[in-house]
């Protein structure tokens, strides 16, 4: 049936709203700049493809950083990154959160520890709660993160924060405050990435050194997202329920993700502060709490 000149307009109009409400509500963010800002040399992040993607440098000048212009409490922060191909040993990427509050401060952390060429990419992941860290875990991940770019994504609620590799879940660090286990739900953190040179601990504990001849070090980010409660915003966000990372389905791992979880630990976890005897002769009390 043939549609008038001024339904077929409505329905253009209608349409064209929508798609509009679809790109403010689900496509964030459309370029570096909406979110983040440089924080640390500016000569060594380069802007890509309009934006949509960052280019950091190293080189024996200077390594270089980002960061969030808000704060967040609460929510899910994820970017696609690819890191350093060959040999990147003492080299260190890093993707965290930090309250930057200094002696009581809270912090996130993903960190990618370089290698030799040929050797497996380690990720180590820390958690700072009320100015209080070591809990460091690390993971040989499972492909070459040199190769392509893989989704690094922060889950943080009121139950637990999670790291996620491509979906797949390396951490668990739950609420345990009931407990007393010190759990970071007070400080909005900022979103921060690093590209830096850390030959003295990054690779093998610092007998593997940055190798310069190699030089400038490369690593890439593209599709920034972060979906949280911003700091300054509306008071009742961070409390609220309705918030979606508050949801039944993200306040604890569903079958799938606990069966990643547990093939990620048993096959590929290399260090767990739990099992440290030498740093804890007795556990500390969150690793008796369940994962």
């Amino acid at each position: 049936m043939a549609l008038y000149p001024s339904l077929r307009s409505l329905i253009a109009s209608l349409c064209f709203c929508f798609l509009a409400f679809s790109l403010s509500a689900f496509g964030r963010p459309a370029t570096f700049l909406q979110d983040f800002q440089v924080t640390w040399s500016d000569s060594h992040i380069r802007q890509i493809d309009g934006g949509r993607a960052i280019q950091l440098i190293l080189d024996q000048n200077s390594g270089c950083g980002f960061a969030s212009k808000r704060k967040y409490l609460f929510g899910r922060v994820s970017m696609k990154i690819k890191l350093i191909p060959g040999d990147s040993a003492g080299t260190v990427t890093a993707f965290y959160m930090n309250s930057n509050t200094d002696a009581v401060r809270d912090e996130v952390d993903f960190e990618f520890l370089g290698n030799r060429t040929g050797q497996p990419y380690t990720v180590q992941t820390n958690i700072y709660a009320h100015g209080k860290g070591n809990r460091e875990q690390r993971v040989n991940l499972w492909f070459d993160p040199a190769a392509d770019f893989h989704t690094y994504t922060i889950l943080w609620n009121h139950h637990h924060i999670v790291f996620y590799v491509d979906d797949v879940p390396i951490r668990v660090y739950k609420n345990n405050e009931a407990r007393g286990v010190p759990y970071p739900k007070l400080q909005p953190m900022g979103v921060f990435s690093t590209l830096w040179e850390a030959d003295d601990w990054a690779t093998r504990g610092g007998l593997e050194k940055i190798n310069w001849s190699k030089a400038p070090f490369f690593s890439y980010y593209k599709d920034f997202d972060i979906e949280g409660c911003s700091v300054p915003g509306p008071a009742n966000c961070a409390s609220s329920a309705t918030n979606w990372w508050e949801g039944t389905a993200y306040q604890a791992l569903n079958a799938l993700e606990y069966r990643r979880y547990r093939w990620v630990r048993i096959n590929h976890m290399i260090y767990d502060y739990c099992t440290d005897k030498s740093r804890y002769p007795v556990a500390p009390p969150e690793c008796l709490a369940g994962f």
